[in-house]
């Protein structure tokens, strides 16, 4: 699990509490299986981070995304590496860009299901996942990114453009497209409460 609680609650004494917000996803047999696969060692984590750099965000797109569509990047924190590390690790491998932790905006708990082919969810076979989202200032950093393995592009969008991504997001069967969009939809109403 590498993040325990006490982690949690540090950070939360350090950048305010988050909201929490608890989940249940479903996805295709080889998606669930690729989110069982990312578990090694018992990680069940990712830190998401909305970089600001100005009034843009910094945002990636992995190789199977299609065009114009983005994301905030995250990244998981490796087992016995400090917190803080794993993040600035993290953020410069899929940006190119250094940056300081500013707010814990969200706490999020979530279930995936998987969900075979013809539509029937497998109830008893669950990953369980959670992000830990954090807004950020940009500090330096020329996009150049490193880990070209699992990132195609880094950009900078607009709060707005993440109307279309979650659009685009949710049109797909990719039960952790669903996941995004919820959690871009969540971290906007934090930034912007109506």
């Amino acid at each position: 699990m590498y993040i325990t609680e006490d982690v949690i609650k540090r950070l939360a004494e350090q950048y305010g509490q988050p909201q929490s917000w608890y989940a249940s996803m479903f996805c295709y047999p080889d998606e669930f299986e690729m989110i069982r696969a990312s578990q090694k060692d018992g990680r069940n984590h990712d830190v998401t981070v909305y970089i600001m750099k100005a009034d843009k965000i910094v945002v990636n797109a992995k190789h199977f995304y299609p065009p114009g569509l983005f994301r905030a990047p995250s990244g998981g924190v490796n087992k016995d590496e400090n917190f803080h590390e794993g993040v600035r690790r993290e953020m410069s491998e899929e940006t190119g860009c250094e940056m300081k932790l500013k707010r814990f905006l969200l706490h999020t708990e979530a279930t995936f299901y998987r969900r075979e082919p013809d539509g029937k969810v497998i109830t008893d076979e669950t990953v369980q996942w959670r992000s830990l989202v954090f807004s950020a200032d940009y500090t330096s950093g020329d996009f150049n990114f490193s880990d070209h393995h699992e990132i195609r592009e880094v950009s900078l969008a607009d709060w707005e453009d993440f109307e279309r991504f979650s659009h685009t997001m949710r049109k797909t069967a990719i039960g952790g497209f669903h996941y995004r969009a919820a959690l871009h939809d969540r971290v906007r109403q934090i930034l912007f409460p109506r």
